[in-house]
């Protein structure tokens, strides 16, 4: 058997939790030893192999019709999916957006913003995806492991990694990683 293939994707988020595992620094080299890194917002290959990985990471909540289906993707193409970070595994601070209305939030983004010069309009076109409300990831698919933070640290996402290419499942206890 060879290295478990990884692939990972971010969706509505600020993309901090791939910024933590870069600052893993040089144990990334480890986890190349370990797993093959395939599609990553960070790598060349942008959609996770058709022929499926092992394991799959997405970062961010579930905002719009975009998300949801790099989420089904994801979920199709690999064995173990991970929710990183807390807008994955909660909804995060894009879950702010449902204390109001989908209208409500356009408007003020597209129209109302001080920015926008008087011909501000909200988009609308077929091509564009449709905004939804913010989910947390395990509420449009399946997810087997969580690991919140906002984002994680680089130890956290290092333990998780190595722990998933060695073919475990982290164990998570509390507030905090059970190291042992």
């Amino acid at each position: 058997m060879g290295k478990p293939k990884v692939s990972s994707d971010w969706m509505a988020g600020c993309a901090g939790c791939h910024m933590s595992l870069l600052d893993m620094d040089e144990r990334i080299a480890k986890i190349v030893e370990l797993a093959n890194l395939r599609s990553t917002p960070i790598t060349d290959l942008k959609v996770p192999d058709e022929e499926g990985v092992d394991v799959g990471i997405l970062e961010g909540g579930v905002n719009n019709t975009a998300n949801e289906e790099v989420a089904e993707r994801m979920r199709s193409r690999c064995k173990i999916l991970v929710a990183l970070g807390d807008c994955a595994v909660f909804g995060g601070v894009p879950a702010m957006r449902n204390f109001f209305t989908i209208e409500e939030s356009l408007k003020r983004a597209y129209v109302e913003t001080e920015s926008t010069d008087e011909s501000g309009k909200i988009p609308d076109d077929p091509e564009l995806c449709k905004p939804t409300k913010v989910r947390a990831l395990s509420e449009v698919v399946p997810v087997d492991v969580f690991v919140p933070g906002c984002p994680p640290d680089a130890d956290t996402i290092y333990y998780v990694l190595s722990e998933l290419a060695q073919g475990r499942i982290p164990e998570m206890k509390g507030d905090k990683l059970d190291w042992h």
